[in-house]
């Protein structure tokens, strides 16, 4: 049985990665851990590494076979302001996965505020009316008429963390009859 720490106590967060291995004999731990990246990030590489270091801090703890980050942010394009999402998964044996998600365009208003430093889990507070936005819909939620939820969104990335550390040998089911 192995045990996979996700650097996180975001519910979202948690939900998504508990979801995804529910039918596998894993157990899942959740811990605060820092990303070492902006509060804010703000392109794919920042993100990307948040991740990363959510997941190698999760490895520092005893007992962790495999550490999990999921970390949101924003990344710039020619066509504007995109939400962006990527994970990490990682081994004590030194073997990483990466994979990203969903993108969607922020609105113009939203994108400002960005600009001018507000982090977007504020702006969709205040948006939203809803103090618990961040563990519940998201921006995801709000930016797609609530078809798709923010643990939805990081569930898909965590299926493709997953497959591919199976594809490798790693995290294999167990199969009883």
């Amino acid at each position: 049985m192995w045990t996979i720490m996700i650097g996180s106590k975001n519910r979202a967060k948690v939900h998504a990665l508990q979801e995804v291995v529910i039918r596998d004999k894993i157990i899942v731990r959740s811990e605060a851990v820092p990303s070492d990246v902006a509060s804010q990030p703000f392109s794919d590489q920042e993100t990307i590494q948040g991740a990363i270091n959510r997941a190698n801090h999760c490895l520092s703890f005893d007992g962790v076979d495999y550490g999990v980050g999921l970390e949101g942010g924003v990344v710039r394009s020619e066509y504007g302001l995109f939400l962006c999402n990527w994970g990490a998964l990682v081994s004590q044996t030194g073997d990483q996965w990466v994979a990203g998600g969903a993108r969607v365009p922020l609105p113009q208003e939203v994108a400002h505020e960005l600009e001018g430093g507000k982090e977007l889990g504020d702006i969709m507070e205040s948006l939203t009316k809803n103090p618990d936005v961040r563990m519940t819909d998201g921006a995801i939620g709000y930016l797609t008429g609530g078809e798709i939820s923010r643990k939805a969104m990081f569930q898909h990335v965590v299926h493709l963390l997953i497959g591919q550390a199976r594809r490798d040998g790693h995290l294999l089911r167990t199969v009883t009859h």
